[in-house]
């Protein structure tokens, strides 16, 4: 009896301990969320500060593993070390992996994973997965990152989501190869460094396999310009890319969320091109030295990577004061909802810009392409610029009281890290451990994303079946 007894308890606790797993993933999928994507972080920390990992085959200080395994699994592109150098080629292949599984969405991700326990997804598992996925966000409920409306499409389109994310990514390197080889690159070396620089350019992180970056392409408008492609790919988001490979250029039949996100995007792109061109063209460090043709083109590769690519032709502490300035309120947006981008993402601004105009123009309610956009989604957009702009601003003070840097260049690699773009002034590199930790958390909190921040740190949601009096408090 008693070895019966032992030999059916290991089952016992195997089947109580998938119960659990499965009770957290339909009860708090934002927070079965966070775990996993901590789990990955404490895993890849672990990889990188094997010596296997290194270069030098000595083991990495753990500060710097763990933000190197932070800033590849959220896709962000910051280092205190030098990524070209300081890694062996199997500390690159995790940084490859890391940044394709952190490419993927913390969200669908976690959906996959809860695929696999639960066997199947159940309600709160398909409003998750929808969230990096469905394109159909345009209908009743708050449109952030955890809704959905067509339920029995979701698990196609976590199928399109990994599809996509690899044939980008295999196009994008089949263009980049004879590129690098014609720009230099020896053929062997390229069989690595492109694929390198499409998971790099599409999942909008900005790590570069060799020392000098991109730079040596600064002349090679062919690379460049296939690396902007990539990148505005990634940060438009997974919607969109679904929505233009359903409905190609039938705009009648795009989503708002679509429209908002590719107008909004490309606003910000011209936009920010223009601010570059006007503040840096006769800056000798910069483009005061290119002909005109040169300067145009850079300004808008750099309003492109300031969105959150991450890569570099110019040195970022060469801008001018204003320009970093400009940078940062680009890199504070970020890209697409559901995409590789970070920051607060360009439909909250649409959103917030266009009930700014709604309200000036003295209109009942916000509308935009003949749809109302509810109230719960400006509250919620609202919310995500608040948290936002609090998450920034904290670690600016921290890291500067802890530094003692110019507050404009610990500004400057704060909002880079909550928007996880990856340029940098030079701080970053420079950090002290006690600042890297806090760096590191600032990452965390801008990848996962301040609306599934706020969802799993709120036990429950409840229903107020009662409304207060009414009072209005003097505004503005």
């Amino acid at each position: 009896m008693s070895s019966i007894g032992s030999s059916a308890s290991p089952r016992t606790r195997a089947r109580d301990f998938w119960r659990f797993a499965r009770h957290i993933i339909t009860s708090s999928p934002s927070r079965f969320a966070i775990l996993v994507f901590t789990a990955l972080i404490l895993l890849f920390t672990a990889l990188f500060s094997l010596p296997l990992a290194s270069a030098s085959g000595t083991v990495t200080p753990i500060s710097d593993a763990l933000f190197t395994a932070v800033s590849t699994i959220c896709v962000t592109g910051l280092s205190t070390v030098d990524m070209a150098t300081h890694w062996s080629p199997f500390g690159h292949v995790l940084i490859f992996l890391g940044v394709n599984i952190g490419g993927m969405g913390v969200l669908t991700l976690t959906s996959v994973l809860g695929l696999v326990i639960s066997k199947k997804l159940g309600l709160r598992a398909k409003l998750l997965a929808a969230g990096d996925s469905n394109p159909l966000r345009a209908h009743g409920g708050v449109v952030n990152e955890g809704q959905t409306v067509r339920l029995g499409e979701v698990g196609q389109l976590l199928k399109t989501v990994a599809f996509s994310l690899l044939l980008i990514e295999l196009v994008v390197a089949l263009l980049l190869y004879p590129g690098l080889v014609m720009a230099g690159i020896p053929p062997l070396a390229a069989l690595w460094e492109a694929p390198y620089y499409a998971a790099m350019s599409f999942t909008n992180t900005g790590f570069a396999p060799n020392a000098s970056g991109v730079a040596e392409f600064a002349d090679d408008y062919f690379v460049l310009t296939v690396l902007m492609i990539s990148v505005f790919l990634g940060s438009i988001g997974f919607p969109v890319i679904y929505t233009l490979a359903k409905h190609h250029w039938h705009v009648k039949r795009w989503s708002l969320h679509s429209k908002l996100t590719l107008i909004t995007t490309g606003i910000l792109f011209v936009l920010g091109a223009a601010v570059f061109l006007i503040l840096e063209y006769n800056n000798p460090l910069t483009f005061g030295s290119m002909d005109a043709g040169d300067t145009t083109f850079q300004a808008f590769f750099l309003s492109a990577m300031t969105r959150s690519g991450g890569f570099s032709v110019v040195e970022i502490s060469d801008l001018n004061g204003s320009s970093m300035l400009a940078a940062s309120m680009l890199m504070f947006v970020g890209g697409g909802s559901a995409s590789t981008a970070g920051g607060i993402k360009v439909t909250t601004l649409a959103v917030l810009a266009i009930a700014v105009w709604s309200e000036a123009r003295g209109r009942q309610s916000v509308e935009a392409f003949g749809r109302r956009i509810p109230s719960d989604v400006q509250r919620v957009a609202l919310s995500v610029v608040a948290w936002g702009a609090t998450i920034v601003a904290l670690s600016t003070i921290v890291i500067a009281q802890i530094t003692k840097a110019p507050i404009s260049d610990v500004l400057f690699d704060v909002i880079s890290a909550f928007g996880t773009v990856g340029l940098s002034s030079g701080l970053t590199a420079e950090l002290p451990d006690s600042a890297v930790y806090v760096m590191a958390a600032t990452i965390f909190m801008g990848r996962i994303g301040t609306v599934t921040l706020a969802a799993a740190v709120a036990a429950t949601s409840r229903s107020q079946l009662y409304s207060l009096p009414v009072e209005r408090p003097i505004v503005g």
